[in-house]
């Protein structure tokens, strides 16, 4: 057995990328910041505040509300799957992403202008820049 699920809470660095893809379905890409706060270790060395940035893709239904409801600053809690895809630029330089594919998100911000966003159903989406 063997699990891929992520969590994160973080704020949307800017606004979400949205498109349509050829075939109809709509896709977000955005990103979320996710800061470790600075601490003092045991040795009494003080270890400086991080920042992670985590790229995150939704389709359908939360690319949709995505688009609606959030904008760059925005709190999200953000539940997916880590995946991997590799493509070819225009130049033919070849690229691989690593990115979390949201199954749920939750809007974290004290104004909640937008109905809570049923989880995504499972699916296998091939995707294309």
């Amino acid at each position: 057995m063997s699990v891929n699920k992520c969590i994160f809470i973080g704020n949307m660095g800017r606004d979400a990328e949205v498109r349509t893809t050829e075939t109809g379905i709509k896709v977000a890409q955005f990103s979320i910041a996710c800061t470790e706060r600075a601490y003092t270790n045991k040795a009494g060395q003080t270890i400086p505040e991080r920042t992670e940035w985590i790229p995150v893709v939704a389709w359908r239904g939360l690319a949709e509300t995505i688009e609606k409801y959030t904008h760059k600053g925005s709190k999200l809690y953000i539940e997916g799957r880590f995946t991997t895809r590799k493509y070819e630029t225009n130049d033919g330089q070849k690229r691989t992403v690593s990115e979390i594919v949201a199954e749920s998100i939750e809007m974290l911000d004290p104004k909640r202008d937008a109905p809570p966003l049923p989880p995504e159903p499972e699916q296998k989406l091939s995707y294309n820049p």
